[in-house]
């Protein structure tokens, strides 16, 4: 059935109902006099509602009835709604005239094509409810039978559809099945394809006999054209992360610029193969030139030139596997022609752009870098990121904490390689265990979301203006109200996948998963916490509570608790200069022995500051941190964390020793209990996903 734009609401009726959804009886007239007519065969109370041009809102426009006892008074009341209308300037089409529904609990549930995700089914309570509460739950589509009934679950007021003070409780089976037929497999979102914008039934009166949708708004097609998406690709960027030869364009032989500040950075690396593209210079900065891309024999191109000079310097990359566009001035500000027109001269080059609008890649193993400096240690965390200058910074400061990198690529706008691919691709890389990804805009959506289900491998992501945008799609109460934010809320739950808010929590956490990621624990929210201070232990509580973690009591047998320790989770125990160093240990081995169900993750805390307020040596300090990484050596199906409260304290190298010392035996440290809590959270969703 085809539907036109701001199609009837009977004709969107007549083509849900083919879904087995439940619609309330009712005819059309085509005028006022026809409507008692048409009502003949219905049973009062009766409902009249007005449809032509521009009555989207019929209720505010007045173009409803309710509640008529008879055909006559609902052809009268049509009537009364055409003068009201024709008066102000609203054409009437026709009428629809329906029995009018029992009362019950009203629900929404509408879907919106969301540019780079596709469609987003939303499910809340419906009526006055939607405007004033918004208590709503969202998902990506098609939705499962699991995703429908989570979501119900997730509503502020799901008390109501249960039974609330004497009401009967609602058929929530029904419900379900109403959710599927709009946003599952095969249902109304599906069928409808490109062809909408917002679909929204509202409301949905629900009973204990079912479910029953009692107006219906189809509008479309959408406002803002969807993204082309791509078939998945099958890249190996190999040659991305480790090029046998990298050109910079864009360097002067008069005034530095980025082009100098790059080949400076490759110098520092010690690249071999490195050149400088330059019309008329035989070397830059002590590095030999080539007078274009023509005559590059190189894998990767660097362009740092004006951004109205890319296209041309990218149409000479023929031969090159990838070209990365470090200049601004696309899309990101208004110019999206000119990013149209570089990526047709990727694609008549036949080569993969990187950006624009990015700093490049860095593979410590591949002599790849965008940073000053020698780079680190090659390691096993990867990172995709859309902010050049964040990843250098989750770099830097990743490294001065202990974290090494397998491979890291900045994508700017994702003009032509994004997220998803290679998200697919470090899935797939023998180097990577870990995957950080830092996004704002992942340009195709529905992609990125099709990679996160599929990856097996950890990944952690923070994202960036979830606030800031919002919907441009508004026109029905499902479109004001499913924004940036939730929709991201909703792919992660989908997904499973953690989302971090800040950049320290991103690194907190590519640490400890990298530094875990092959202990097998169990799976449960339980945290167990060790350390000293009453205050301290409070303020943990309340941080792990933030974080969704549970404190589950300790065993209830005798565990030898040393003089001066508190029973209980968090526990308190003494740790101080004249502490025993393996007092921790000792404590947290017997715990895990007599609990029924040993903690899968441990916090032990110590306040750095006390070591060096009463006593004047680092020694007892390293000794603790040793002892907490023979706890982690002994508890192989446990992820101990150390906590270094008011590290700052400790004198100039102290904080950098206790780090190496608890990383030699596989143990994270932070700074606070609240940054390990994080932590912690993202790798319990982790273990979520692999018992899923």
């Amino acid at each position: 059935m085809e539907l036109p734009v701001a199609t009837a609401e009977h004709v969107v009726k007549e083509f849900v109902s083919g879904f087995g959804i439940a619609v309330p009886r009712g005819a059309t007239a085509r005028s006022a006099e026809d409507v008692a007519v048409a009502a003949g065969g219905l049973t009062p109370p009766l409902v009249v509602k007005a449809y032509g041009p521009g009555l989207v809102h019929k209720s505010e426009a007045g173009a409803v009835r309710l509640g008529l006892g008879s055909p006559v008074k609902a052809a009268r009341a049509a009537a009364e709604i055409r003068a009201a209308l024709t008066g102000s300037g609203v054409t009437v089409e026709g009428y629809l005239v329906e029995e009018q529904a029992p009362p019950g609990v009203e629900v929404i549930v509408g879907a919106v094509r969301d540019p780079s995700f596709g469609p987003v089914l939303l499910v809340g309570l419906g009526g006055v409810w939607t405007e004033v509460l918004r208590d709503t739950a969202l998902r990506l589509c098609p939705i499962t039978e699991d995703d429908a009934r989570r979501m119900l679950a997730e509503l502020r007021g799901a008390a109501l559809l249960d039974g609330f003070r004497g009401s009967p409780a609602v058929d929530r089976d029904a419900l379900v099945k109403l959710l599927l037929a709009v946003g599952g497999p095969g249902g109304v979102v599906e069928s409808l394809g490109e062809g909408f914008t917002e679909f929204e039934l509202n409301p949905v009166i629900c009973t204990p006999e079912g479910a029953v949708a009692v107006d219906a708004r189809l509008l479309g097609p959408a406002d803002v054209t969807p993204r082309e998406c791509a078939e998945p690709l099958s890249q190996n960027f190999d040659l991305l992360f480790a090029p046998r030869g990298v050109a910079v364009v864009g360097a002067s032989t008069k005034r530095p610029n980025f082009g100098n500040m790059f080949l400076g950075f490759y110098r520092a690396a010690g690249h071999t193969g490195l050149v400088a593209v330059h019309p008329t210079a035989d070397e830059i900065d002590g590095v030999p030139c080539v007078p274009s891309l023509e005559g590059a024999d190189v894998d990767y191109a660097l362009v740092a030139v004006p951004a109205e000079r890319c296209p041309d310097v990218v149409r000479e990359a023929r031969g090159i596997p990838f070209v990365q566009v470090m200049s601004g001035g696309f899309r990101e500000t208004g110019a999206a022609g000119l990013e149209d027109e570089l990526l047709a001269a990727a694609h008549d080059a036949g080569v993969r752009l990187l950006g624009p609008n990015c700093m490049g890649v860095y593979s410590p193993a591949g002599g790849q870098t965008f940073i000053g400096g020698r780079p680190g240690r090659p390691g096993r965390i990867a990172l995709i990121s859309q902010s050049g200058g964040l990843a250098g910074e989750v770099i830097k400061v990743g490294e001065h904490r202990g974290l090494a990198f397998s491979k890291v690529a900045t994508v700017g706008n994702s003009a032509d390689v994004g997220p998803a691919e290679l998200l697919r691709y470090f899935a797939a890389d023998d180097d990577t265990s870990v995957i950080g990804l830092y996004l704002e805009d992942p340009r195709d959506g529905r992609a990125l979301f099709d990679a996160l289900r599929a990856v097996s491998k950890p990944v952690v992501a923070l994202v960036g203006g979830r606030s800031a945008q919002g919907h441009r799609a508004a026109a029905s109460h499902t479109g004001a109200m499913v924004g940036d934010a939730r929709v991201w809320e909703a792919l992660a739950m989908q997904a499973v996948l953690p989302l971090v808010t800040a950049q320290d929590d991103l690194i907190g956490a590519l640490d400890l998963l990298d530094l875990h990621a092959g202990r097998e624990v169990p799976v449960s929210p339980d945290v167990l916490v060790v350390g000293p201070s009453g205050g301290a232990s409070v303020l943990a509580a309340d941080a792990l509570d933030r974080a969704g973690l549970r404190l589950a009591p300790l065993p209830g047998v005798d565990l030898g608790l040393p003089v001066g320790a508190v029973p209980g989770n968090p526990l308190e125990i003494p740790v101080g200069p004249r502490g025993k160093p393996d007092l921790v240990g000792q404590v947290v081995t017997a715990i895990q022995r007599e609990a029924d169900r040993p903690y899968p993750d441990v916090i032990t805390h110590v306040n750095v500051q006390s070591f060096f307020t009463f006593g004047d040596s680092a020694d007892p300090l390293l000794a603790y941190a040793r002892g907490v990484g023979e706890l982690q050596r002994e508890l192989t199906g446990t992820r101990v964390i150390l906590v270094l409260r008011n590290a700052e304290y400790a004198p100039a190298g102290v904080e950098d020793e206790l780090r190496a010392i608890a990383r030699a035996a596989g143990v994270p440290t932070y700074r606070s209990v609240e940054a390990a809590a994080t932590a912690v959270a993202v790798a319990k969703v982790r273990d979520q996903r692999r018992r899923a």
